[in-house]
């Protein structure tokens, strides 16, 4: 899928209003009034609720009163995604070593059919850019099928949006412009702004904006423009463009799931920067605790397996079935995938990836995705998933999140996040998390992307220190043992969708570690 930091999203929200110890019950608890600290929003989703009143996974709480002096093994994670810096301050001695594999012989030493494979594999090669799913299926012609028509329809409003949201940009970079040349200067401040006096009405006009974007935007303002004209830019150049061939430079057929001899062993891409994505997931999961430096994973008993399969675009069924599959031949014993689409073409070839899984006991965690729409409904599918026909689940491993943000009530879900009493599983934390990026960087992101590694986090912690319990006995555990949500909530983009709970997806509760390891526990002497 598209990858866009949500948090610019935000602030595209605001421009645009510019122009236009036993198992938590929710009935007890009081959201935290007001905008957390600093300290506490670095590490909210690992808050307690009843403690910081904040609807964190009470991690902390976890190894404060659950881990302490018990034992563990190393459980191995696979990241399916856009790529991970391996040679990050606070990732790289949680990065997994293909230990049968000699590094740099160019032979592949334990013949699993992948060279050099050291720690993990490149699935895309040199590709970055990708078209989106419903632009191949146009770009191949009308074939008289509902797929091709669908597909056509939702092309041709996704296009429109680009232009349409391509003439905000522009206009909004010439608003910030206007105000640049008439005050002299690049940068400048809301009271440079309100101390203008004008009868000029297009400087009116832009002095309102600009206040107003400000005023929501903060001084940092200018990078949001820019990130979102860049996410503008790349669906008009690459996303939805029909002349566009990403995959040209793989040199595989991506119809053909028996070519498998394609990729490299650079798991963070081409470009480090692009693996952005991937090493913010990675980070949730697995940047070390306690170190003093960027945040805390969630686990502490981890190895990252990077499996670089998703673009910036959509990712290809091919891809991530095999990827599915590398990660479980390997030994990852939880799989992450903050990644989805609305089509897909060969949606066996990954069923058949995940069901493989299942066979080999491998847990697999999938984000519900960001549109703010109930993924039940056939025209918001979200892919991949466990059925194939909304009734009845073809695989025991999978887990779909949904997203929750920091401020504890009936809004609590996060308004970009999906639901659906089917096809969501759970929630968890995805609201500005903060984790590691490229290049010993940090940064808050948001997403049902951030939601999904929350959960494997804690999928992590109970295989770890309970590696008897099964996948669907640990996905059971996540899903049972959770915060309750609100008895009331609120849903969708504009959170104007009124429901009770129960609505919000199949357990209609957070993810909390506490009381996971506890259910763990008591599963584990049965």
């Amino acid at each position: 899928m598209k990858r866009i930091n949500l948090t610019s999203l935000a602030l595209l929200t605001a421009l645009s209003v510019c122009l236009s110890a036993n198992a938590q019950t929710a009935a007890t608890y009081t959201g935290k009034k007001g905008k957390l600290s600093e300290t506490e929003l670095q590490r909210w989703s690992h808050l307690d609720l009843a403690k910081d009143s904040v609807p964190g996974m009470s991690v902390d709480r976890a190894y404060a009163e659950l881990l302490k002096g018990k034992k563990s093994v190393k459980v191995i994670v696979g990241i399916v995604d856009s790529g991970v810096d391996i040679d990050h301050e606070d990732l790289k001695s949680v990065v997994w070593t293909n230990k049968k594999e000699i590094a740099g012989n160019g032979i592949d030493d334990d013949k699993n059919g992948f060279i050099d494979d050291i720690h993990g594999w490149n699935f895309l090669g040199d590709a970055v850019h990708e078209t989106l799913e419903m632009t191949r299926i146009v770009k191949k012609g009308d074939d008289g099928s509902a797929a091709y028509k669908s597909a056509l329809a939702a092309y041709d409003e996704k296009n429109n949006k680009a232009l349409k949201d391509k003439q905000q940009v522009d206009f909004l970079t010439a608003t910030d412009k206007a105000i640049q040349t008439h005050l002299g200067k690049e940068n400048y401040t809301i009271e440079d702004v309100n101390a203008i006096v004008t009868t000029d009405p297009d400087l009116t006009k832009s002095k309102m904006i600009m206040t107003r974007i400000l005023t929501n935007g903060g001084p940092g303002f200018r990078d949001g423009i820019k990130e979102y004209a860049d996410y503008v830019d790349g669906q008009l150049k690459y996303n939805l463009n029909k002349d566009f061939d990403g995959r040209k430079i793989v040199g595989d057929n991506v119809e053909d799931i028996k070519n498998t001899k394609y990729g490299n062993n650079t798991v963070y891409g081409p470009d480090k920067e692009e693996s952005l994505h991937g090493t913010h997931v990675a980070g949730i999961i697995a940047q070390v605790r306690g170190n003093n430096i960027g945040g805390d994973g969630v686990a502490d008993n981890v190895a990252i397996m990077a499996v670089r399969a998703v673009p910036d675009g959509d990712e290809y069924d091919k891809d991530i079935a095999l990827a599915i599959r590398y990660a479980v031949d390997n030994g990852a014993k939880v799989i992450n995938g903050s990644f989805g689409k609305s089509y897909s073409p060969h949606k066996q070839w990954v069923f058949d990836a995940i069901k493989y899984a299942e066979k080999k006991d491998v847990l697999f965690v999938h984000a519900a995705g960001n549109d703010g729409d109930n993924i039940d409904l056939p025209e918001h599918a979200n892919y991949p998933n466990d059925s194939d026909d909304n009734t009845k689940e073809f695989a025991s491993n999978v887990l779909t999140v949904g997203a929750l943000n920091n401020q504890y009530g009936d809004s609590v879900i996060a308004p970009f996040s999906n639901y659906g009493t089917f096809n969501v599983d759970v929630f968890a934390p995805g609201d500005e998390i903060y984790a590691t990026i490229p290049n010993n960087k940090y940064k808050y992101l948001q997403g049902t992307s951030m939601a999904a590694p929350n959960a494997a986090g804690v999928a992590v912690l109970i295989r770890s220190y309970y590696p008897k319990l099964s996948a669907k006995q640990v996905k059971q555990i996540l899903m049972d043992s959770g915060t309750p949500l609100p008895a009331d909530v609120v849903l969708g983009e504009k959170q104007d969708i009124n429901v009770k709970s129960d609505k919000t997806s199949k357990s209609a509760k957070m993810v909390n570690a506490y009381n996971a390891l506890l259910m763990a526990e008591k599963m584990s002497k049965k």
